[in-house]
């Protein structure tokens, strides 16, 4: 069989890699429906999944547990196949708040949500690739399990055009219409279309291009694909095809037997409730339903249609939603699970959370029992649908194991880096809290000296902001990190402790990133996916206290954070020796002697990870000098001189009686100017999956676009 992905290899496969990979390969080949890799951090994980796809050979759905590692997944295996479609599907809410309603205090929740316009766009290539091709890797969140509509009526109402088909303006128009596109007389954005003279432009939902459809004695002339931006043509097409701009689509005839099935199911349940005698939540079901009929009736679409998909798709009730896993071939696919330890409890955890809700809404008359269906997967039916799976994950559970067919270890690293040497500081108890702290620091100072970074665990957030206030009075340069910190800010701070107290401070630090420092103190955040090769202390506070955050997986995660520098160490204060400490420390001290005689045996030397410092600022920069920073401090002396110099010639005139442009009309067309630079900064950053980059960029569009509308 030809092999549909091709493997880009920038380096051989080595350490451990080999023999995963055979293990891997030879597993999928002879139906094992279950494998596990057990990697430590740092073994080259994801180069040994890429050579796994390679030789398996079919489509592949790589799950993550949150946006972030997803993207940075994403990244890798793009630059693993460069050929080949390698998409990024997570949920599109910037912000989401579901509906929801609390009896105790009469308390309706209405829907609130943010979409984010680029990564509803991403989902859309991913369906689209899906679709159209076999060389796919989709990396998606748990939202993979979630309602996302039929891929047969998704495919089935695409639009082709191709020149010289007959076609008639109005009817183009009507049909981009049918398929959800919307209609706009200003700047096109994902989804609509505008309409000028004999041509119709539109922007699909999967790419930031536009396409000029020219229209002339009745049939289509021209299809031009244009730079939205700059205007540039990029290319002249033969054909093109059009999917729908929403995923949930469906036929004039389904809709009608919905519109009905639904009024029946409305007379059913308003004769439930009076039944019962709740005659407020009769009416309130009455009206709800009533005006959301009309709606579909006549616009084909309601706030919260999806609420209603087990009648528009025609399905029956308790039967499992389409979700993103419809749209992988019917002849099977490949499944990764990353950092599975994490993401298999969100996928079994998803469920019932949404039942809940949505149990409560219908007993209260705010939705109909139908709603009902409009639900993740159960973790059975998501297990039904995905074929093969290979978890991933350097300190798998139980489930895992047991379920595992075969699981193959990944331990040595081709860097020849070691598993940080781990060591218990027994603190005795009149000393107490103050004791490990003296003794951190102690060790924190002899680190920092040699040039590296600290980090410590505390168990409270509290105890984080304390211990970061009290290392500051010893001067000290540290900052803290947990979950009330804004996703922006975390960044921010991470480049600020990579770069360390005695660094020289980055082009943008002056401009809200602040100065370097040592010590970083976190509670829960220093685990999975942060990878910071300057780090060669650790600090776990109070290792024998229960819990999660001193569990196993949770001790051997942390302890990993150094395992990326030569120096490594890691010191758990404690006053006994836990099962979870216990263990961890074997596994660490297991896996440590493997890659020492591994290093022996082949005369390695190991060398800490060398990785670039950078900010995100660094990179929004453009050939007319610097646009802007984190704050929005604009520096644009440069580009106003030689762009007022243009905008001043007397061409450039806005009326006959005006020879010149005024100041405030300048002003005015450089702001319009920036703010298109900078749409074109952030969609070259969505695609490149920067989207920390891209968040700021939009924030800054938004604060430069409401300020030209106060000037007008």
């Amino acid at each position: 069989m030809k092999s549909i992905f091709k493997l880009h290899q920038p380096w051989f496969p080595a350490g451990d890699q080999p023999g995963a990979i055979s293990k891997l390969a030879q597993g999928l080949s002879k139906g094992l429906k279950k494998q596990t890799l057990l990697g430590a951090t740092g073994t080259g994980k994801t180069f040994t999944i890429a050579n796994v796809i390679a030789q398996y050979n079919k489509p592949t759905l790589v799950i993550a547990h949150n946006k972030t590692l997803a993207a940075q997944l994403a990244q890798e295996f793009r630059l693993f196949f460069p050929d080949s479609a390698v998409h990024y599907f997570v949920s599109y809410y910037d912000y989401y708040q579901p509906e929801a309603y609390m009896p105790a205090s009469d308390t309706y929740i209405e829907k609130d949500a943010s979409i984010n316009k680029e990564i509803d766009m991403l989902r859309h290539a991913s369906t689209q690739a899906l679709l159209t091709r076999p060389d796919v890797i989709i990396v998606a969140s748990v939202s993979c399990i979630y309602g996302l509509g039929s891929p047969e009526e998704y495919e089935k109402v695409n639009l082709k055009l191709e020149v010289g088909q007959k076609m008639d303006r109005m009817v183009l128009m009507k049909s981009l219409i049918a398929i959800h596109f919307e209609r706009t007389n200003a700047d096109l954005t994902p989804g609509t279309f505008r309409s000028l003279g004999s041509r119709v432009e539109f922007m699909p939902v999967s790419e930031t291009v536009m396409y000029q459809i020219e229209i002339n004695s009745g049939e289509i002339s021209k299809i031009i694909k244009v730079d939205p931006i700059s205007a540039h043509i990029i290319k002249d097409e033969k054909s093109i095809f059009i999917f729908p701009a929403k995923h949930f689509i469906t036929e004039d005839i389904k809709k009608k037997i919905a519109l009905v099935n639904i009024k029946e199911e409305l007379t059913a349940q308003l004769k439930k409730f009076k039944k019962e005698g709740k005659l407020l939540e009769a009416e309130r079901i009455k009206r709800r339903t009533n005006y959301d009929l009309a709606m579909i009736k006549e616009i084909g679409y309601c706030n919260g249609i999806e609420n209603y998909s087990r009648h528009l798709s025609g399905k029956k009730e308790g039967e499992p939603p389409e979700t993103l896993l419809s749209y992988f071939p019917k002849t099977g696919f490949l499944t990764i699970i990353d950092e599975s330890h994490v993401t298999l409890p969100q996928l079994q955890g998803m469920y019932a959370g949404d039942a809940s809700r949505k149990k409560t809404l219908v007993k209260y008359g705010f939705r109909l029992p139908s709603a009902k269906d409009n639900r993740p997967l159960k973790y059975d039916e998501f297990q039904k649908r995905i074929g093969q799976v290979i978890y991933i994950s350097a300190t798998p559970s139980e489930q895992e194991r047991t379920q595992s067919e075969q699981i193959v270890e990944q331990i040595i690293r081709p860097t020849g880096l070691v598993d940080p040497e781990t060591i218990v500081r027994r603190v005795s108890e009149k000393e107490n809290y103050k004791g490990q702290i003296s003794n951190f620091i102690a060790e924190a100072e002899k680190t920092i000296k040699k040039g590296f970074r600290v980090l410590a665990t505390t168990l409270t957030k509290k105890m984080a902001e304390d211990l970061s206030a009290y290392l500051k009075e010893k001067k000290i340069k540290a900052e803290y990190l947990h979950s009330d910190i804004k996703t922006m800010e975390r960044i921010k701070i991470l480049s600020r402790f990579r770069r360390g107290g005695k660094g020289e401070p980055a082009p943008s630090q002056a401009e809200g990133f602040g100065l370097g420092f040592d010590v970083l103190v976190g509670v829960n955040l220093l685990r999975e996916g942060l990878d910071l090769p300057e780090v060669a202390l650790i600090g776990i506070l109070d290792a024998d206290k229960a819990g999660f955050l001193r569990s196993e997986t949770s001790l051997i995660q942390t302890i990993g954070r150094a395992a990326r520098n030569s120096e490594g160490k890691v010191i758990l204060y404690a006053d006994i020796m836990t099962n979870a400490m216990d263990y961890a420390l074997k596994e660490t001290a297991r896996r440590r002697n493997i890659q020492l005689a591994y290093n022996k045996k082949h005369g390695i030397t190991p060398k800490t990870i060398k990785k670039k410092i950078k900010d995100i600022t660094e990179e929004l920069e453009s050939e007319h000098g610097k646009i802007v920073n984190a704050e929005l401090k604009l520096d644009l002396e440069i580009f106003k001189k030689s762009y007022k110099k243009e905008l001043s010639k007397p061409e450039r005139t806005k009326t006959p009686e005006k020879s010149y442009l005024s100041d405030e009309e300048i002003e005015n067309l450089i702001h319009e100017k920036i703010i298109k630079m900078k749409e074109k900064e952030m969609n070259k950053a969505v695609k490149e999956l920067d989207f920390e980059t891209a968040a700021i960029l939009r924030d800054e569009i938004g604060v430069l676009k409401a300020s030209l509308e106060k000037k007008k």
